[in-house]
């Protein structure tokens, strides 16, 4: 028999394997280096990545551990901060503010014309300043029961004792006298009254339109509506200076006194039955104007003489309150 497995492995053949052999090493070999350049460049790149987040989480982490609040507490202003405070006291405008036990005291001796109080219900109920404020209360000044934490929240922290107070611009008279003045100045006077609206702009655009038209004076509730702030004798542009102001403690109480004087009491409603153009009557007149979002209350309503509309021709459904009160003082007045 003949050796097959030398022949196959012996001299040109064998040659021949040893290439072919060596030339799929080589690029078995230079295609797992490509491989591992591949592996190794994404590596690096993930590696970049993760070391990126990594930065990332760390500076973030850092940040919010040394990140410290905005503000502290109200009542740590004075003791911890004080530069602080001063700058918050500035942003708000507190020219028109009082506070302080013996500065409240002697603002109020001083029959100072006055917006609103805070006080702690130990101040209200103290011998020193229960009756004076008790007679302010009758007086239709806003008086406010408050927490010592809320009253250092409305003053920025400042050192107010458990008492404050805004100056009102202009000073109130009584109901009575408002109604005793306004029928020796004219036979047919009318009066205006704010139902709810508290934007002090539309409070001093409808004083400053009241004093255009020649109203007598305005009628402002103790609740539900801006006082006599320095906002409202801006946006009214002087016309405070020349027109009576009276504050009720209670509106419909204060209409019901109207009526026993010979008033005619008018709302200005959307839903009214008679058009203003139409009104004819002559006769001493209270309007009443309320909020454009939701007009005279109900029970205020029912005090009414008379509701009356304004006609829009437009898509529009209401008007804003100062503008309503314009065009009715208008049409009133011009009768």
């Amino acid at each position: 028999m003949k050796n097959f497995s030398k022949k196959n492995f012996t001299g040109k053949n064998n040659k021949e394997y040893k290439k072919n052999s060596d030339s799929d090493y080589y690029s078995k070999n230079k295609n797992r280096s490509e491989e591992n350049k591949r592996f190794m460049k994404n590596s690096a790149k993930n590696n970049n990545v993760e070391s990126l987040n990594n930065i990332h989480k760390n500076n973030t982490f850092s940040s919010l551990k040394r990140r410290k609040p905005a503000f502290k507490s109200n009542t740590e202003f004075p003791n911890k901060n004080p530069d602080f405070h001063q700058e918050l006291t500035n942003k708000k405008n507190f020219d028109d503010w009082i506070w302080g036990k013996h500065s409240v005291y002697e603002a109020l001796n001083g029959e100072r014309s006055i917006n609103r109080i805070w006080c702690t219900s130990e101040v209200f109920s103290s011998d020193k300043f229960y009756i004076l404020l008790k007679d302010l209360k009758s007086k239709g000044v806003l008086i406010e029961e408050v927490s010592w934490n809320r009253l250092s929240q409305l003053t920025y922290g400042a050192s107010h004792q458990g008492v404050a107070l805004q100056l009102a611009c202009s000073k109130t008279i009584s109901l009575k006298q408002l109604i005793d003045f306004s029928k020796n100045n004219c036979s047919n006077p009318i009066l205006l009254a704010l139902d709810g609206i508290t934007d002090p702009h539309n409070v001093g655009a409808i004083i400053r339109s009241a004093e255009a038209f020649d109203c007598k004076g305005i009628i402002i509730p103790q609740r539900r509506s801006a006082g006599l702030t320095g906002t409202v004798a801006k946006v009214a542009a002087g016309a405070l200076e020349h027109l009576q102001v009276s504050r009720v403690v209670n509106l419909n109480r204060a209409l019901e006194e109207l009526k026993k004087n010979g008033f005619l009491v008018v709302g200005l409603s959307g839903d009214g039955q008679i058009s203003i153009s139409n009104f004819l009557e002559k006769a001493p007149l209270v309007v009443i104007v309320g909020s454009e979002d939701k007009g005279i209350s109900l029970l205020t309503q029912k005090k009414c003489d008379f509701l009356l509309s304004i006609p829009l021709k437009g898509k529009t459904s209401s008007l804003n309150a100062s503008v309503a009160a314009a065009i009715s003082l208008f049409h009133l007045t011009g009768k």
